[in-house]
């Protein structure tokens, strides 16, 4: 691990962006490649990923996130608070608007969100995977973009740890996905593609994040949290839901224990 955080100290940050989100990519992938080794998917285990996810989106915003743009902004007490309250505002409404805006269905095809649109079902399945993973890749970007110019409160481990982390909740999310469009009557091969295409926009998004945070550099305490509240959004509005539909709901809680402990672990031994 080390040599992992050496190397990315010695590259341009913006690549170095790119290539932390072309690992949580690959992860997607991989993750995705398990449709073509199971026939089916049990909801205790889908109920389970999901809450997986969750736990590591939450513990990521904060120990990730939150908590450097808090310590980095200036002033003291309400004061010193004030960029973290307003980014994350504002990354939380950035992904509402999205939400009301992108045709997108739930991962049980039920509830399909948006502006109507005669897209196929799998399509909006994935654009709402797509919507999941902008934050995911931002943060990824912003926290490379802070490190590079040299903020207190950020290193490379925090980075490289906020990478692995979003990395590993990325394998179950592009298996739960794959597999239901499994169901839906797709290949193995089409349920592959599009399962793996869902985090696509993660290195997009990360190089847009790690641009704008050298180039407008006062902006990083407002972008860490404009991250974190898209995250949070993203959990308390479809993640968590999705893992009560059933009555797996104490394995989905158990996940999401066991994945907020993962990232923090991560976050400071790494950090």
């Amino acid at each position: 691990m080390e040599q992992v955080i050496s190397y990315f100290e010695s590259i341009n940050p913006i690549l170095g962006a790119l290539y932390a989100t072309l690992f949580t990519w690959g992860l997607t992938a991989a993750g995705a490649s398990l449709v073509f080794f199971f026939k089916t998917m049990n909801r205790a285990v889908l109920d389970g990923m999901l809450g997986f996810t969750g736990g590591v989106m939450v513990a990521a915003s904060f120990w990730s996130l939150l908590a450097p743009g808090i310590e980095m902004s200036p002033g003291t007490g309400f004061v010193k608070v004030i960029p973290a309250a307003v980014g994350f505002l504002l990354g939380a409404a950035f992904i509402f608007g999205l939400d009301k805006v992108l045709p997108h269905v739930h991962i049980n095809f039920k509830q399909s969100e948006g502006i109507k649109t005669p897209w196929h079902r799998t399509t909006l399945l994935t654009l709402a995977i797509t919507l999941h993973n902008i934050p995911e890749g931002l943060a990824v970007g912003v926290m490379f973009g802070g490190v590079a110019a040299g903020f207190e409160g950020v290193n490379i481990g925090l980075a490289v740890a906020l990478a692995l982390g979003i990395g590993l909740q990325n394998f179950p999310e592009g298996f739960a996905v794959a597999m239901p469009l499994r169901r839906q009557g797709l290949s193995r091969t089409k349920s592959f593609l599009y399962g793996q295409a869902s985090a696509a926009v993660e290195p997009i998004a990360a190089v847009l994040g790690a641009w704008a945070v050298l180039t407008f550099q006062p902006i990083l305490p407002y972008a860490l949290s404009f991250a974190a509240g898209a995250m949070i959004f993203v959990v308390v509005e479809e993640v968590i839901p999705e893992t009560q539909q059933d009555k797996y709901t104490d394995v989905a809680t158990m996940g999401f224990i066991g994945g907020f402990i993962i990232m923090m672990a991560l976050d400071v031994g790494l950090g």
